[in-house]
């Protein structure tokens, strides 16, 4: 579950700028408050600005610390999008810091790159501001010329077979631009759990949708769990898209790629016994395919809907639905998690391509309802979703830019609102910042570039 996180000189970010889903004094929706390691924590956030704010980049700067640490390759933007506005941002540090909860656990993570080369790095487990930090690593270095340091917790120290293992790494693997974490995922020896638990809240702890981001496994995870399955019919029923049931189809490898194409099957095939066990999964324009071998054959397999209507049923192909409906299916099983498992999800413009009224309710199911047990955090320009009704104040935070040009975040509870208050009319009126400036738009005389005829 996620506490903080902080993000410097990255994309429109200047100074160290924090978002948190810790709670405030307030007693509406109680339920909102969900306890994890002792911590208080916030399950529902919906973030607002104008285009060009930063809500998108604070998702972003977030989506590439998660695949850093799970790959080990630097991202490029680490080392070119430091805040622009600033002439001298590309030789200053740039910051990413997460606090986060994982099996009742509360974990601090920093990393400070400077042009591409990790300057420092540390993994805590957290007092949470109420007791003393307990340091796992400290990795330190120097941009001018190598001169790493590297500290262990005394648990690794004092046990003779993990002790070997920081020279080593030090010394032999650990590269200038790797994260450290990353080298965490097989140590075996008991004294590394807390690192290995870390790096696992990045890889099935955390989730982020971006715009054009799809679910991979979709097919394969309908087919393989019943009850999955009935959650996605039951909520797309209630959606009323008309969808009265939901298959998977499979079908030979070869009549799928047809007379035209038998080289790319003949490559998968030979792709899928060479790795036997793992299915190989292609991304369409409009839908997921996964190539699997069944009884030893080798099939093709996508999601069909059962569509009923008043002159008889039809089934369609997932491609052939509309965005909105192909947008809904891809959040559910972000849905079905946080209804289920302590996971925190990052949609960022979840309104997209779907009706406000549908997003509005599916919000407000989520918001209401007193057993789901994850984080559902996005961004909007949704302003329908403004209803004190859903949120408390310290859940709905805004993403403007100051004179500087940097991005600035900040919750609506720091305007101390009445919860009787409109907040979507104050939004649009401007209450509270974080709206476009349109003031110069109905003077642009925009006949002067009509070409004559």
């Amino acid at each position: 579950m996620l506490v903080r996180f902080i993000v410097s000189n990255l994309f429109s970010f200047k100074e160290p700028t924090e978002f948190n889903m810790l709670p405030g004094r307030f007693n509406r929706l109680p339920h909102h408050v969900i306890t994890a390691g002792n911590v208080n924590l916030l399950k529902l956030n919906a973030m607002y600005g104008a285009n060009g704010a930063g809500k998108s980049n604070f998702i972003h700067a977030l989506a590439i610390l998660r695949d850093f640490l799970i790959d080990g390759r630097m991202p490029i933007d680490l080392i070119t999008e430091t805040f622009k506005f600033d002439r001298e941002s590309a030789q200053k540090d740039v910051y990413l810091g997460i606090e986060f909860i994982k099996e009742d656990v509360p974990y601090y993570y920093g990393l400070t790159i400077n042009q591409g080369i990790i300057v420092e790095e540390e993994l805590q487990i957290s007092g949470i501001g109420q007791k003393s930090d307990k340091v796992l690593f400290i990795r330190k270095d120097k941009i001018e010329e190598k001169d790493l340091a590297l500290t262990f917790s005394k648990e690794v120290n004092e046990d003779r077979e993990a002790a070997l293992f920081p020279e080593f790494l030090k010394n032999e693997i650990l590269e200038r631009n790797v994260p450290v974490l990353f080298y965490m995922r097989n140590r075996n020896n008991k004294v590394f759990e807390p690192f290995k638990k870390a790096l696992e809240w990045f890889e099935r702890g955390l989730e982020l949708i971006l715009p054009f981001s799809k679910p991979s496994g979709l097919a394969m995870r309908l087919e393989k769990d019943e009850n999955f399955r009935r959650f996605t019919v039951d909520l797309m029923k209630s959606f009323n898209t008309g969808i009265e049931d939901i298959h998977v189809q499979t079908i030979p490898i070869e009549e799928y790629f047809g007379e035209d194409n038998k080289h790319e099957a003949e490559r998968i095939i030979a792709d899928l016994r060479a790795k036997a066990g793992k299915g190989k999964y292609i991304h369409t324009h409009w839908e997921e395919v996964v190539f699997v071998l069944e009884n030893n054959l080798p099939v093709a397999k996508r999601i069909e809907l059962s569509h009923g209507e008043d002159n008889g049923q039809a089934r369609f192909l997932f491609s052939e639905e509309s965005d909105g409906t192909r947008r809904l299916l891809e959040y559910i099983p972000a849905i079905y998690s946080a209804v289920n498992w302590n996971r925190t999800f990052f949609i960022d413009e979840i309104e997209r391509s779907i009706h406000p009224l549908l997003i509005k309710e599916l919000i407000r199911k989520f918001s209401h309802d007193k057993h789901t047990k994850g984080q559902l955090i996005f961004s909007t320009h949704e302003a329908n979703l403004l209803d004190q009704d859903i949120f408390r104040p310290d859940e709905i935070w805004f993403a403007e830019k100051n004179k500087q040009g940097a991005t600035q975040l900040y919750p609506l509870s720091e305007f101390k609102e009445h919860h009787t208050i409109d907040i979507r009319k104050g939004y649009l009126n401007g209450r509270y910042g974080a709206i476009p400036f349109l003031g110069n738009l109905k003077d642009l005389n925009w006949e002067q570039y009509a070409e004559a005829n």
